[in-house]
């Protein structure tokens, strides 16, 4: 059997954001959602000529893992992690044979009953420690006009996901005009209220730091004129998603 690899857009040393303690992150290339945000419109393509196996990634991460201590581990980013799932799988057996904490970065757009993903998806379950995932709009008309797809089959998956007591992080990107709305900030804490297992939910301001990709690659950006959330609209939206 040939060895699986994964197709990687970039890997970093020290994250202290993207999980509990540090981590270790690996960003994985391809994405079929066009988010109006994406601060990495150059992870969307699904082909990448950096193609790595677990055991080397593993070898490169556990170099840093004196930093870890009890919390810290790897996490898997992207682009989206899930459309590499049989890496991922592989990534993170890998990773519990070395007894590493594993997170993933996702915003659930592959996830589908159908087969042969639900098998894989319910196998990486049991490798996986923490899920933190980014509902981008709650209301599926402007999901879909924010990040060309529907969020039908994401709530499906968060619902999954709980009910398999695994634990989540919920994150939001708050977008003045577009995600801040407070019904929608509402309506997305009531889904959140039928969770169990959401152990911190963030608010993620909006920012326009990866702008110059986008026209780089020639990629028209359409919230050219919007400007970054009030320090007063971002703890707002804090404290709708955590009433």
């Amino acid at each position: 059997m040939s060895e699986i690899k994964g197709r990687i857009h970039s890997l970093e040393s020290f994250g202290s954001v993207d999980g509990p303690g540090i981590r270790y992150l690996i960003f994985l290339q391809g994405c079929l959602m066009r988010c109006r945000y994406c601060h990495n419109p150059d992870s969307w393509r699904l082909d990448s000529d950096n193609l790595m196996s677990a055991e080397q990634i593993l070898e490169k991460a556990e170099r840093y893992k004196s930093y870890w201590q009890e919390e810290g581990g790897i996490t898997v980013s992207g682009g989206e992690a899930l459309l590499q799932i049989d890496f991922l799988l592989d990534l993170f057996k890998k990773a519990k044979e070395r007894n590493i904490n594993t997170c993933i970065d996702t915003a659930l757009q592959p996830f589908t009953y159908e087969e042969p993903f639900f098998s894989k998806f319910n196998e990486l379950l049991k490798y996986t420690d923490l899920f933190l995932i980014d509902i981008k709009h709650i209301d599926d008309k402007k999901h879909l006009s924010l990040t060309g797809v529907s969020n039908t089959n994401i709530l499906e998956a968060i619902k999954y996901i709980d009910s398999q007591n695994k634990k989540m992080w919920i994150r939001h990107v708050l977008v003045p005009g577009i995600t801040d709305d407070d019904q929608y900030l509402k309506e997305t804490a009531n889904f959140i209220k039928t969770l169990n297992n959401v152990t911190k939910i963030e608010v993620l301001p909006y920012h326009a730091l990866g702008v110059y990709k986008w026209k780089e690659l020639g990629i028209p950006y359409t919230l050219e004129d919007t400007l970054p959330p009030t320090k007063e609209r971002v703890e707002n939206a804090l404290k709708i998603l955590n009433s």
